[in-house]
């Protein structure tokens, strides 16, 4: 992730946790006087003398999936089998861990006449997500259209929130696709299958001069850069956030 141009530390308060999809959870955390962000950014996470460890230590990226106007730090993950997320899931309310930060430029670009695309994988979505809110709230011109990939409806964090955003900016919209269905409990009458090109045409026929963000695990993203370099998209209008598990 990108280095930010000033940093600020704080000890930051776990106020909640909620499961945001399956083996996903969204930690909540008190946001800390004069810490400020843009929507998209990052920051580094410290456990403060955990009772466990690994050689990867104790420090972690995360993106901020909370918007900047939200009274609260959210961060979202899926919960792997690491000292690091052990440590994370049992967690007491009320115990302080270490931000750095804010860190990255996956932020919205500053002309509003240029489309903005998402192409989320997975958990990839959170940086998306404090975008969306935060053009919601905002009531920002910029029209966006995300993206969002997951296996099943469970896997997919933020689905039902980020669908009902739809209503409260009529500037964004979402095109969810599931590539198992096959694996999955609920009923589904979106998109199946991978994002590629065929899909991207289909609904962007009337986007004119966009601008792509992508985020999600590696793979994911080095294979919509390669896609979109297929199609002749310049790098220049490509931004891209990969997600490693940890």
């Amino acid at each position: 992730m990108s280095t930010a141009t000033s940093s600020t530390v704080g000890l930051v308060k776990l106020i909640s946790r909620e499961e945001v999809a399956e083996g996903t959870i969204a930690f909540r955390f008190e946001k800390p006087p004069g810490w400020t962000f843009k929507a998209g950014q990052s920051l580094d996470m410290t456990l403060l003398d955990p009772p466990q460890t690994d050689a990867n230590g104790n420090t972690r990226a995360f993106s901020v999936a909370s918007a900047p106007q939200e009274e609260s730090l959210m961060i979202a993950t899926r919960m792997r089998d690491t000292a690091f997320k052990r440590v994370l899931a049992t967690f007491p309310l009320g115990a302080r861990v270490r931000i750095d930060g804010p860190f990255g430029n996956l932020i919205l670009h500053n002309n509003a006449a240029r489309t903005a695309v998402f192409l989320a994988g997975g958990i990839g979505i959170t940086p998306f997500r404090s975008i969306i809110v935060h053009a919601a709230k905002e009531n920002l011109p910029h029209r966006i259209l995300l993206f969002f990939s997951n296996r099943r409806p469970e896997d997919a964090p933020f689905l039902e929130e980020l669908r009902a955003l739809q209503r409260h900016n009529s500037n964004y919209r979402m095109v969810a696709t599931m590539t198992r269905m096959e694996e999955s409990h609920c009923a589904w009458n979106g998109e199946t299958g991978l994002m590629n090109s065929a899909m991207l045409s289909k609904h962007l026929k009337d986007v004119v001069s966009p601008i792509y963000y992508i985020a999600g695990p590696p793979g994911l993203v080095t294979g919509m850069r390669e896609m979109l370099s297929t199609a002749g998209i310049d790098d220049d209008d490509i931004r891209s956030e990969e997600f490693g598990g940890y």
